[in-house]
């Protein structure tokens, strides 16, 4: 089969696409063809291991899975002798960030790990970015457990994991204020936001509201930058780790003082998110926002186009 290939972490120029042996499943495993992908933030940061500390995941000194790719949506093609919830022919779609793989024309996936089936009337184009922004989002509004009529701030609306926390949010009631750029005024405030600011004319800082949630999507702002906005039992957390990994280590002392003024939450990657997101799907209460799709071939332009930071929504990858 052929898969998208790195040996050794760099640019968008180390990946190679070669024919590779096709995976082996295991009794509790299955065989996944594999239709569409996508090229995400979780796939460039895995790739280019900019922050160290994701070599503890990947491999320190040269990556352990050397087939690139977290997100699918592809059909079965063959069960392990164990499983019980699928069955060949079964549509599904996932996201897998440790093990990846998605980058090729097969993948073996646990069948009890983050996988789930395809709503009925989805193409795979549609459903292949489904995953990562979704599961990055409801963690975040989970474990700050918004509420109907909360006040929501999304920083970096219009990117995957922002599109996806408006339209989780609007689905569960909140209000939400959406920061964007120029271009994407229009397409933010048709995911549902009640106000759209443009960071580009308006520093969002600035604002004379206060916030239940901040959530920095694209993790380029800081909670010092950010508290003004936030009510006295306000919460921040962003995407990224911060400057000098600030992030996590606000949310460990403001936990130990008693207090979640900074959250960052280990995301639940697996099949009840996968779950979640299908049923989400299915209401029309979340529709992966899609820039552009390319073919296999192009995954290296693909690639470095999501790393010019000027994607709207997802960058999907037709595999077939």
């Amino acid at each position: 089969m052929r898969a998208v290939t790195f040996t050794n972490y760099g640019s968008p120029d180390v990946l190679l696409i070669k024919d590779v042996d096709m995976p082996r499943i295991n009794e509790d495993e299955i065989l996944i063809k594999i239709y569409a992908t996508t090229v995400n933030r979780t796939d460039c940061g895995f790739r280019s291991a900019q922050y160290f500390i994701t070599r503890f995941i990947t491999g320190i000194f040269k990556p352990k899975n050397p087939i690139a790719g977290s997100e699918f949506a592809g059909r079965v093609v063959e069960i392990g002798e164990n499983v019980k919830n699928f069955k060949s022919g079964d549509k599904v779609f996932g996201f897998e960030d440790v093990r990846v793989g998605a980058h090729a024309e097969y993948k073996a996936q646990t069948a009890n790990g983050s996988v789930a089936k395809i709503p009925k009337g989805f193409s795979y184009e549609e459903v292949a970015p489904a995953g990562e922004g979704a599961t990055y989002a409801l963690s975040y509004i989970k474990s700050a457990q918004i509420t109907k009529h909360q006040t929501v701030l999304v920083y970096g609306a219009s990117g995957a994991i922002g599109s996806a926390a408006v339209q989780i949010l609007k689905s569960i009631g909140a209000e939400v204020t959406a920061v964007c750029g120029t271009k994407n005024i229009k397409i933010v405030k048709n995911l549902g936001a009640d106000e759209v600011i443009d960071y580009q004319k308006q520093d969002f800082t600035q604002i004379n509201y206060k916030f239940d949630l901040v959530f920095d999507a694209v993790g380029k702002s800081s909670y010092g930058e950010c508290r003004k906005l936030l009510k006295p039992t306000g919460k921040y957390c962003s995407s990224e780790l911060g400057p000098k990994l600030q992030n996590p280590i606000l949310a460990l002392w403001f936990l130990i003082i008693g207090s979640r003024r900074v959250m960052f939450p280990i995301p639940k990657i697996n099949q009840e998110t996968m779950q979640h997101i299908a049923k989400l799907l299915d209401s029309g209460d979340y529709k992966p926002l899609i820039d552009k799709i390319y073919k296999f071939d192009e995954i290296v332009e693909a690639t470095k186009y999501v790393e010019t930071e000027q994607k709207t929504g997802n960058v999907v990858v037709k595999i077939v």
